[in-house]
């Protein structure tokens, strides 16, 4: 796939999965506004790039993914490329990561057909949540949530396609 690596497009990779078209990681990354004293839960881990991507920009990342090939070698990825402030945890992207919660900014990289309440759960008051929204067969729609304390704000991005967001962890792979 080293050909396609610099093309604007989603890219397949192991488990099913794919990784985002580098549009999509630059423009949830920007509508996100991760600050530097930010800790980030992502959701959905893949190939790690977008975890890098955003501990670039974020004091601490926080990545789930439910697979555990794929867990595992972002993990081994990202600590071989000196990435030191990002966790891989293998588990459900749908319970996130309650042990090291509040998170500041959360980043969903897979379709969910309704706003996971364990998730924003996790969101500190002012917490900003990016996700794919919609049917799993089909398009969806990016969603941004603030958290705040009269409610969620929903905010209508764009257009997109993701696979779902499934529950639980990969029981292979």
């Amino acid at each position: 796939m080293a050909e396609r690596a610099y093309a604007d497009q989603a890219l397949p990779i192991d488990c099913g999965q794919t990784i985002s078209q580098p549009y999509v990681v630059a423009y949830m990354t920007e509508q996100l506004g991760v600050k530097p004293n930010h800790r980030v839960l992502e959701v959905g881990t893949g190939s790690g790039y977008q975890a890098a991507v955003l501990s670039r920009l974020a004091r601490e990342v926080v990545s789930v993914e439910r697979y555990r090939t794929l867990a595992e070698a972002a993990r081994e990825r990202l600590t071989r490329l000196g990435y030191d402030n990002i966790e891989v945890f293998v588990g459900d992207g749908l319970a996130g990561v309650p042990e090291r919660a509040p998170y500041d900014r959360i980043m969903v990289t897979a379709a969910a057909e309704l706003v996971p309440v364990t998730l924003v759960e996790e969101l500190t008051d002012g917490g900003v949540m990016i996700l794919p929204l919609g049917p799993h067969a089909g398009t969806q729609r990016l969603i941004k949530v603030t958290k705040s304390e009269q409610g969620l704000q929903r905010e209508d991005l764009i257009g997109v396609r993701f696979v779902p967001l499934l529950p639980g962890q990969a029981r292979e792979l």
